[in-house]
Parts: structure tokens; C-alpha cells; sequence
């Protein structure tokens, strides 16, 4: 498991790099500023959550258990629909298309994963044996 979780968050912080230059250089001419704090939280909360998911598969080579495997999980999905839906969000401002309206309540369930990775991890951590 802490391999795929490695694999992921490689893949995942790739793309934030590839959203980020897209946010810093494209994103100004498409939306507005707060479009641009949007696209731009997604893409801090996607990094900060790869480097946490970087720490959760080496941890998980070292000291394999199920509150590591679902911390690891849940910064994926946190990822997916926190910083996605921002994403999808931004999107759909460029688009004129803001019809979607129920995109919003995504972003807090993507959030509570993060919290649930963190709490997972933390709980990881204390069952290690030094």
C-alpha cells in the first residue's frame, strides 16, 4: 500500500505544479480575482495534502497499520474533492456556466476527509513503537 500511496501523491503533485503555472500565468486572462484565490487554494491545499501523503506511505513501509492505510485514503479523496471542486468551480466561472450550483457542497466533504487523514495519521503515529 505505502507504494501506491507514494504513486499518488507523485502523480498528484505533477498536476498541482501543472495547475499551479496554469493558475499563475492563463487563469488571469479567463476569470477574476477571486477566481484566481479559488484555483489558487485548490492548488495550495493539493500540495500540502501530497506532502502529507508522501509522509503517510513512507510511514506505512515503516510501521504498516490501518490507521495509516486510511490516512492515506482519505488525503487522496480530500484532494479529489476539495481542490477538485475548486478546480471544477473556477471552470465553470470561465465557462459562464454556473449553473451547478450544488458544486459548493463538495468542497467542506472534501475538507472533513482532510481533517479524517490528519486525525488517522496522528492516530498512526501513536501506535508506532519506538
Amino acid at each position: 500500500m505505502h507504494k501506491s500511496f507514494l504513486v499518488w501523491a507523485a502523480v498528484l503533485g505533477a498536476l498541482a505544479v501543472v495547475l499551479g503555472a496554469f493558475g499563475a500565468h492563463k487563469l488571469k486572462e479567463l476569470v477574476d480575482s477571486t477566481g484566481i484565490e479559488t484555483f489558487k487554494t485548490g492548488v495550495t491545499y493539493q500540495f500540502y495534502h501530497v506532502f502529507a501523503l508522501i509522509a503517510t506511505g513512507i510511514l506505512f513501509a515503516y510501521a504498516p497499520g490501518s490507521q495509516l492505510e486510511w490516512a492515506g485514503r482519505c488525503f487522496i479523496i480530500g484532494i479529489i474533492l476539495f481542490s477538485g471542486s475548486l478546480y471544477l468551480m473556477t471552470m465553470l466561472n470561465v465557462t459562464g456556466n454556473v449553473g451547478l450550483k450544488g458544486i459548493g457542497i463538495i468542497t467542506p466533504i472534501g475538507g472533513v476527509f482532510f481533517i479524517a487523514g490528519w486525525i488517522c495519521l496522528l492516530m498512526g503515529i501513536l501506535k508506532i513503537k519506538a
